[in-house]
């Protein structure tokens, strides 16, 4: 059962009603991402959400944003992002990873408070070193990597504005290019991949992850930060790997087992990866919301 709240003496509340000044409408922006996507399948029929996608609101581009009329939103969900973790580590996607998750999430925080919208803001394992085994809302900002260090720069500027949610997450799969989709493309080609076997974490489907961003709007959450993933007993790369070639009928002992140091040896240029990236659970729980199995999540998105 959602933990009730004293709306009437609430700051939350207050701050609930600020935002609600303006009309009771919602803006998801990056509609076309895999997350965007989950989104529209779990609002599909709401006539009071709007989605847009990257051509028409670029939150990399300064001028797309300011041209964009965020006035008519009480809520504004932020589901774009640079997510090339690997690719953030070049020139190019350095500064496109900056522009996007850090320079454009800085001003989107700063249109949601011209507005005075509510601003969902999703974030990453990333910030982490991965030196905790679980990783509480309170952990201090360690990245390994520039697309790290550029979501930790996203989180500081969501965090200046009163009325927001971050949601942050681990080893996200959607529709789309993701682990799971390649894992279950090796298997069908009878291919043997090398995958790590020493970082450990949770599965975050990307409907967990809507359904999370439903709920703490629905419940009117304390603001602040959550940590979502799907639930279950932390596993490595090489367990989830095994686990995709076992449902989908093939061979698990195909998969090979390497570690981070090998897997770095054989391909350059990789962003590092936190060894640890479970995150603590305890607070959205606790708030009211239960997160669905990893591997029963599995089964039904192979399926």
């Amino acid at each position: 059962m959602p933990v009730s709240h004293d709306f009437a003496t609430s700051p939350v509340e207050s701050a609930w009603q600020q935002a609600t000044e303006t009309p009771e409408r919602t803006l998801v922006v990056g509609a076309g991402g895999q997350l965007g996507r989950a989104l529209q399948g779990l609002w599909l029929g709401r006539d009071d959400v709007d989605f847009i996608e990257r051509e028409v609101l670029d939150i990399g581009a300064h001028a797309s944003i300011e041209a964009f009329d965020f006035s008519p939103y009480s809520v504004i969900v932020n589901a774009a992002g640079y997510t090339d973790k690997d690719g953030a580590e070049s020139a190019e996607g350095r500064r496109e990873a900056w522009a996007v998750n850090a320079q454009g999430v800085a001003l989107l925080v700063s249109a949601a408070r011209e507005a005075g919208a509510v601003l969902v803001h999703v974030s990453s394992d990333y910030v982490f070193d991965g030196s905790e085994a679980f990783h509480t809302e309170e952990e201090g900002f360690a990245p390994l990597g520039v697309y790290g260090q550029t979501k930790a720069a996203g989180d500081a500027a969501v965090s200046t504005l009163a009325a927001h949610y971050i949601l942050r997450t681990s080893w996200v799969v959607g529709e789309g290019k993701n682990f799971v989709a390649t894992m279950r493309e090796h298997a069908r080609n009878g291919e043997s991949p090398s995958v790590v076997n020493d970082q450990f974490g949770r599965l975050t489907f990307t409907e967990e992850i809507a359904r999370a961003i439903d709920f703490v709007l629905r419940e009117h959450a304390p603001f602040g930060t959550y940590n979502v993933s799907n639930s279950g007993d932390p596993a490595s790369w090489f367990d989830i790997a095994q686990k995709v070639f076992e449902l989908t009928g093939h061979d698990p002992n195909m998969v090979q087992s390497v570690s981070s140091a090998e897997y770095l040896d054989a391909h350059k240029g990789v962003a590092l990866r936190p060894i640890n990236s479970a995150l603590d659970l305890s607070k959205i729980t606790e708030a009211g919301f239960r997160p669905r199995d990893q591997f029963e999540a599995l089964a039904a998105y192979l399926a």
